[in-house]
């Protein structure tokens, strides 16, 4: 199948969806939530398949949502006359039809297990990408973050709540502050980290293992963990997490922030949001993902 920013390969009972941006950092534009959907109902619809796997070409996973062009992409969805239009946004983030986050989702949806394979940056709404798979292997030094905590944006999936629990949750919301992988995997919000030159590796055994196993059974363990989840309120929380998005990218801090990056460039943008936590990109290098360690689909 051809896509615009992504790969879709499929060997023996194991599909893999590679996000191909990679000189963009895989960040999200669309038609990428539409093909992440669609590659996964492929796999679905696919019964030779048994385990989907999730990952990013080049030096990193996804670097989010791009919004370096003041995030003109989503104009027909989300502004009338050139203005924001709460009302169309309001509509846009809830439409299961239209809504990013509910691309991501499919992931959960689907019944066959996803394994994402994180390396580089998972930032932003690439977090909630890799958050939305069953089991998240990183790459130590990968890097996973919302820096969207501290301008511009909301919790999507809500992905981080559920998988963090209230205690670091709270501190991860409030603080945008990112985890290494291998801090991640220490504090249960993925499931391991291992070294880059043995991710792909360790993420091919597991999928492998896991399609050793009859699909009914799979599907079957997937839908009762994942039940016992959406009775929490997980529906709920996606419903206002995107309202709460758009709201949070319309005040008057986020459009100074967004004057900036699209005058003096993103780097300008991010370096004043996150200057005084000295994270992300204003981190000294040997807190940020290796930039050699790349995945070549």
């Amino acid at each position: 199948m051809n896509y615009e920013t992504l790969l879709y390969a499929v060997d023996g009972p194991v599909a893999t969806i590679t996000l191909n941006r990679p000189e963009q950092l895989n960040t999200i534009v669309p038609p990428m939530p539409d093909e992440i959907e669609d590659a996964v109902n492929a796999a679905v619809r696919d019964g030779a398949i048994r385990v989907i796997i999730l990952r990013g070409a080049g030096r990193s996973f996804c670097g989010g949502f791009n919004f370096g062009d003041g995030f003109h992409q989503w104009d027909s969805y989300i502004t009338t006359d050139g203005e924001w239009d709460a009302g169309k946004d309001f509509m846009f983030a809830t439409a299961p039809a239209l809504a990013p986050t509910q691309k991501f989702m499919s992931l959960w949806r689907s019944p066959k297990p996803v394994i994402a394979q994180v390396h580089g940056w998972c930032v932003g709404g690439g977090s909630d990408y890799a958050l939305c798979a069953d089991i998240v292997i990183a790459s130590e030094d990968a890097r996973i973050g919302t820096p969207y905590s501290r301008m511009w944006g909301a919790y999507l999936s809500g992905m981080w709540i559920y998988r963090l629990g209230l205690t670091r949750a709270k501190e991860y919301a409030l603080t945008g502050k990112p985890l290494s992988g291998r801090e991640a995997a220490d504090c249960g919000l993925i499931n391991r980290a291992v070294p880059f030159k043995e991710l792909e590796t360790t993420v091919k055994q597991t999928a492998a293992r896991l399609a050793s196993i009859p699909l009914s059974q799979l599907s079957a363990m997937k839908l009762v963990v994942n039940q016992a989840y959406e009775n929490m309120g997980l529906a709920s929380t996606q419903t206002l997490g995107p309202i709460l998005d758009g709201l949070m990218r319309n005040t008057p801090d986020a459009k100074h922030f967004i004057e900036i990056a699209r005058e003096r460039g993103v780097r300008a943008a991010v370096a004043q949001r996150d200057g005084l936590f000295g994270d992300y990109s204003q981190a000294p290098k040997d807190e940020q993902p290796d930039p050699d360690n790349v995945i070549r689909p």
